[in-house]
Formats: C-alpha cells, structure tokens, sequence
C-alpha cells in the first residue's frame, strides 16, 4: 500500500510543506482558503499526520540537531541534506553543527546543541563516550557508530566487494588506507580485513590518517612501499589525494596502482580518474536517522534498534584493468 506523505499533500496543493503542516496542526496561522483546500486535499488522498511528530511539536522546540565532524566533507554534506529533508516533511527544523574533526570542540558543541533542540543525530562521532555524557536521557541517534538508536551501513559487505572486485582483476597484494584512529567506522573496516586475511587474502593496513586530501597525500610513500598495486581508501577525500601524490611519484592510475575509495559521494565521479568506489544512499541514512528519532521523541517503544543500509560498489576508471 503506497502511503501518502505530507509532500504528496503539498504538491497537489501547489503550497510548501510547511504550509500543509500548519494547515493542519495550527489552522489559524494559514489564510482560510489556503486552509481549506489543504484539508480538502488531504482528505481526499487520505494523507494521515505522523502522530510521532504531532506528539513531538506539542510542547517541544521543533528542532532536531545534527553534529557532523566535517561538513566540507561530502559525505556529510549529504547525510545532512537527507536529514533536513525529513526534518522539513516532519515540520521541524535542524541546527547543524562542525566539530572540525576535534573531539574536544565536538562535546562542547553538543552541550550546546542538546539545550536548543528536542533531539540530536551524531553522524560519526569521534568523542561517543563522552557524548553520551552530555546527552544523558535525551534521545539521540548515531550515524555509523554503535548505540541503542543508530543507522549504519554494511561496512564487512562494502569490504567484501571492493576486495572481490580488486581480485578478480589480479591484485594479490591490497593496502588500505585507514582514517582516524577514533573513527568507529575504520575500526569495522581493519576488522573486514582481518577476516579477509585470515582466508589467505594479502592485505596490508596502513595509517591512520586525517580523512582529507593532505591525509591521502601523506600515504602515497607509505602505499609505494607496502608493495601493494591496489588501494582502498578510507573515503573518496582521501583517495583524491592519494592518486595526485602517487601520480607525483611517478606511478599511474590504474595501470600501476588501482585505487578503490569509501562512500561514493558526487566526488568519486568528478575525480580523474573517476574513482571505484564503496558506498551506500547517503541521503537515506540521513532521513533514516531522522525517522529513528522523530518516532522515539514521539513516544515510540525504547527497545534498541539499528538500520543497516546495504553497501554497494559503484566500479569506475580508478581500477581499470588487471595489473600485469
């Protein structure tokens, strides 16, 4: 059964979303006629409010938070562009905040933000434990990070593939490049590979790095003599700066190293070469996370629950063809 939404409601009514939602919590906030087509509309798609949000409104801040570690970087970029899409067909607002990869900045930021908003998603917290402190009973979503309430994508899937791909076209010996020592994502990804050794598969661990292009940069030499002629990164930021620094050594891309990065953001694509990358509909983990936690706010059951996002690999020219 195809359920109806607050956009669909907003679209035949040729009136925002916003609109439709004070249309129909607040009436007399909205012009009569605006009103009463919305509810004439409404009822006749048989569009039904989201009680979890009507529960949220009443008495709250209609503002969820979301506490990103770069927001420069694409993949949150579009994680947060999923949750204020949500958020909006929820008719709430959304206070996003930069912890610039600082874990220190990151929970005094959050002791902020929890005063402001009626709940916050952590997208890749790099300070969990001490988070969780500041947050105390407040809901709260996490993003690619272990929590009652989180949304995560299937890391040792997304590993399996791209180690698959890279062997299938001849690569023995594969290095990857690992992110922050705090990152509860690279920690699941050495983890993949250890499991991938442990069947005889040659793979090297290399790092951590700062998950920039400067942290891509400083990995080539360390790449170049791991012996490996496969790369895989640990986000398409870091593989741009992997093969400018290892192209400035002398090697090509894919003929003498093939590199495989994390995320397939819209920079895996615009790359040169483009690059073969992991990755999962990023804005679906945003509106996931916001789902999660409008329905706990709304007085949703406390059980744990956790999305998992299937991952996939999108194949481009950074891999090429088999090595010789």
């Amino acid at each position: 059964m195809l359920v109806v939404t607050v956009r669909d409601v907003a679209a035949a009514a040729g009136v925002s979303i916003s609109t439709v939602s004070r249309a129909l919590s607040a009436p007399g906030m909205v012009a009569a006629g605006t009103r009463d087509r919305v509810a004439a509309i409404a009822e006749q798609l048989g569009y039904q409010p989201n009680r979890a949000a009507a529960s949220l409104r009443a008495g709250r801040k209609g503002a969820l938070g979301l506490l990103v570690p770069d927001l420069a970087n694409p993949y949150f970029a579009a994680v947060a562009k999923g949750v204020a899409e949500r958020a909006r067909e929820h008719g709430l607002g959304v206070f996003v905040v930069d912890s610039d990869e600082d874990p220190a900045a990151e929970v005094d930021l959050l002791r902020h933000l929890v005063h402001q908003t009626d709940g916050v998603i952590l997208a890749s917290p790099r300070a969990i434990d001490a988070d969780v402190d500041v947050i105390g009973p407040r809901p709260v979503v996490v993003v690619n990070q272990d929590g009652p309430l989180a949304v995560v994508t299937d890391t040792d899937g997304g590993m399996r593939l791209a180690l698959e791909h890279l062997r299938g076209l001849g690569h023995r010996r594969i290095a990857y490049v690992g992110g922050p020592a705090s990152s509860w994502s690279d920690a699941r990804r050495r983890g993949a590979l250890r499991e991938a050794a442990a069947t005889g598969a040659d793979v090297v661990a290399l790092g951590h790095y700062p998950p920039t292009v400067a942290g891509g940069a400083a990995a080539a030499v360390a790449v170049a003599e791991s012996g490996a002629t496969a790369a895989i990164t640990f986000n398409d930021v870091v593989a741009v700066g992997l093969v400018r620094a290892v192209r400035e050594r002398g090697l090509r891309v894919p003929e003498d190293l093939s590199v495989v990065g994390w995320d397939d953001t819209y920079l895996a694509a615009l790359a040169s070469p483009p690059l073969t990358s992991v990755g999962s509909d990023l804005r679906e983990v945003g509106r996931s996370a916001t789902d999660l936690l409008v329905a706990r706010l709304g007085g949703a059951p406390g059980a744990r629950e956790v999305t998992v996002l299937p991952g996939t690999l999108s194949v481009r020219d950074s891999t090429g063809p088999a090595p010789r």
